[in-house]
């Protein structure tokens, strides 16, 4: 579990208590997430009866002002219990955090969706489609937005949209015709012409069911554009720590199963539990030493970005990065430990390796993290 070392006063740990509460009811519904490949609706009323849906808003639009850092805290619980819950609900939470931290909006607009929000509306970014891929590397949408009076007529199609069949809103990347310009649009998916296909069936992250939405002839109202490509100075995305953070919990929840299974499981060649034999001791330090390292990382520039200290692009990408190849590394030794009986459908350790390798496709992207790293220090000398 989160260690107090992290837990720096009494708000936050009740908020961690919170969390902890919220792990243990949606636990007995991570399986079925995993199965049907769509997070169960059980798991979306529980996050909304316990108020976390609207963490993030501000304490005068319905929600409780979480700071990125107390947000984290709870995440990383939440994961502990199911990574598919805390990636799906990261987005929303993090959508908010962002809108409300950075004031990208327009106020009236801003103002509208922290309305429907505060009512536990569910709202996500569709951004990645099937042919441009990851919008991380400069894509421009296919989706397009053609002025036709007061509104806009949308067509499209939207991949990895996660939560897809839960979402009220969707924070929309569209080319616009007319202008020759990308922007994002604010649309009710729940208006005429906007339809969720079925499409996730992949090896891990199962219970996000990021399904594709997609856009027919959908109108949508003029005033609800709310972005323009390089209108705005862009805004260092310290809510997307969220990501790092799932897979730290997932890395967690290894670690905790593992242990147990070391002390417990007694092979009849040995007459003592594997947790007293050397090597087996071994792996398991690894692991705590692996999860200690990233909670240390995480937590430090977590509580950079909320007090907003200084440039934080890169170590934001490094935390990414880091942990999440390190929540791999933990995956991979709780098999180790479990030995054959790691594959099987009745223990845990196979889902969080499938889990963990979802990691590797979250934004942003290591290999362009990594390029653009070296780019920046080959221009500068």
């Amino acid at each position: 579990m989160t260690s107090s070392l992290f837990i720096r006063n009494e708000r936050e740990g009740k908020l961690v208590d919170r969390a902890k509460m919220i792990a243990q009811a949606i636990q007995p519904y991570a399986a079925i997430g995993d199965k049907q490949a769509q997070l169960p609706q059980e798991i979306i009323q529980i996050l909304k009866d316990y108020q976390y849906t609207t963490l993030t808003l501000e304490e005068d639009l319905g929600g409780e002002g979480a700071s990125l850092y107390e947000w984290l805290l709870m995440q990383e619980q939440i994961a502990i219990a199911d990574g598919s819950t805390a990636l799906s609900i990261g987005w929303h939470l993090g959508v908010m955090l962002e809108l409300r931290d950075h004031q990208v909006w327009e106020k009236d607009r801003y103002d509208y969706l922290s309305n429907e929000v505060s009512k536990h509306k569910l709202v996500n970014r569709l951004t990645t489609e099937p042919n441009s891929g990851s919008p991380s590397r400069g894509a421009v949408p296919e989706t397009t937005a053609e002025k036709q009076g007061d509104i806009y007529v949308v067509d499209g199609r939207k991949t990895f949209s996660t939560l897809a069949a839960h979402l009220d809103y969707g924070i929309v990347s569209v080319y616009f015709t007319e202008e020759d310009r990308v922007g994002t649009l604010l649309i009710d998916l729940q208006s005429e012409g906007v339809s969720v296909e079925k499409t996730w069936d992949t090896l891990g992250m199962r219970g996000t069911g990021s399904d594709d939405v997609i856009f027919h002839q959908v109108h949508v109202p003029i005033n609800h554009l709310v972005e323009l490509q390089g209108v705005k100075k862009s805004v260092p995305k310290s809510w997307l720590l969220h990501i790092p953070t799932c897979y730290l919990g997932i890395a967690q929840a290894a670690y905790q199963d593992a242990l147990t299974f070391a002390q417990e499981f007694v092979p009849g060649s040995l007459n003592k539990p594997i947790a007293e034999v050397s090597h087996i001791q071994e792996k398991l330090g690894e692991m705590k030493f692996l999860i200690m390292r990233s909670r240390h990382l995480l937590y430090d520039v977590a509580l950079r970005a909320t007090k907003n200290e200084g440039p934080i692009n890169e170590a934001l990408q490094t935390v990414k990065i880091s942990i999440t190849k390190d929540a791999q590394q933990v995956a991979e030794l709780a098999m180790q430990i479990a030995g054959g009986r790691s594959l099987s459908n009745h223990l845990p350790f196979e889902k969080y390796y499938r889990d963990v390798r979802a990691g590797l496709h979250n934004p942003p992207i290591e290999e362009v993290v990594l390029e653009n790293f070296a780019k920046a220090d080959l221009n500068n000398s």
